[in-house]
């Protein structure tokens, strides 16, 4: 493996990447079996993962397409890249990996003439600038190559009852819009992803919705609020162990024989260029 150094922003997510790795939901076995079929004609296909946090989506490809014969990760984190290669270590073998430390937009190839097959990007396309990444892609892709954007929104979108309930718990101590991070609040995007996309260059769009019912417990929901832009413990100062306190006996009530039920959709967007292989 290796890993190209760069500059290093601080971030929405720094310090936290322990707690990603541990506590936020993986990749449905669903949508992995369709990047794998997308590549099924590729013989040994590149994986460009964009946004990659802790590396779940090659975490979770790479014993499903075990060709794959190179992955490159891209995140301006330098935390979650670390946790990244410690996920991925006894999953690559000696195919070769690069942990890029810098914005998606700002990614360049590794070598002269390299093309991914599959870039992918989860639960991430929201926070770039989309035009100059998908700018990027075109630059760096395959001829045939397709783009995954994909995503399933966070408790703070979820319908489940306990989680609407533990949202106005965090509004009634940060406010009623959501935090992102130190940087302010997270206003979403303007404009839906499908438009993004057909204005790119990868503008033959499939859309695809799977299903994902998850299970948690109380204390895993306090783990991952942790983690997250919109809960994260530095924003509450030190009123977070009370609310800490106040979120745990919420989801103890809510919970049945200490589990809580989240039915979710994760939204896969497939995009090609005109013309590409199907």
């Amino acid at each position: 493996m290796t890993v190209r150094q760069g500059k290093q922003p601080r971030e929405l997510f720094t310090s936290l990447a322990a707690d990603y790795r541990r506590h936020r939901p993986g990749i449905p076995a669903e949508p992995v079996v369709l990047l794998a079929d997308v590549v099924k004609k590729v013989e040994r296909p590149v994986l460009l993962d964009l946004g990659t946090g802790t590396g779940q989506v090659p975490a979770a490809l790479l014993p499903v397409v075990p060709r794959i014969a190179r992955v490159d990760l891209v995140d301006s984190d330098p935390d979650m890249l670390r946790e990244a290669a410690t996920a991925l270590a006894p999953l690559l073998g000696d195919r070769p990996a690069a942990f890029h430390p810098v914005h998606a937009q700002d990614f360049t190839p590794p070598y002269e003439g390299y093309q991914a097959d599959l870039i992918t990007c989860a639960r991430a396309f929201h926070w770039m600038p989309r035009p100059e990444v998908l700018a990027m892609i075109d630059r760096v892709a395959a001829p045939d190559a397709t783009v995954a954007i994909m995503g399933d929104g966070s408790l703070w979108t979820s319908t489940a009852p306990w989680a609407a309930d533990l949202k106005r718990l965090i509004q009634s101590y940060l406010g009623a819009d959501r935090r992102a991070g130190t940087t302010g609040v997270y206003n979403g995007p303007k404009r839906s992803y499908e438009d993004d996309l057909a204005e790119s260059a990868f503008n033959d769009i499939t859309k695809r919705r799977f299903p994902a019912r998850r299970t948690w417990t109380p204390t895993g929901v306090a783990a991952y609020l942790r983690s997250t832009s919109f809960a994260r413990a530095d924003l509450f100062k030190d009123r977070h162990t009370p609310f800490e306190s106040e979120a745990l006996a919420l989801l103890e009530r809510h919970a049945t024989d200490g589990v809580l039920i989240e039915d979710a959709v994760f939204d896969v967007l497939l995009a090609r260029r005109p013309g590409g292989a199907p």
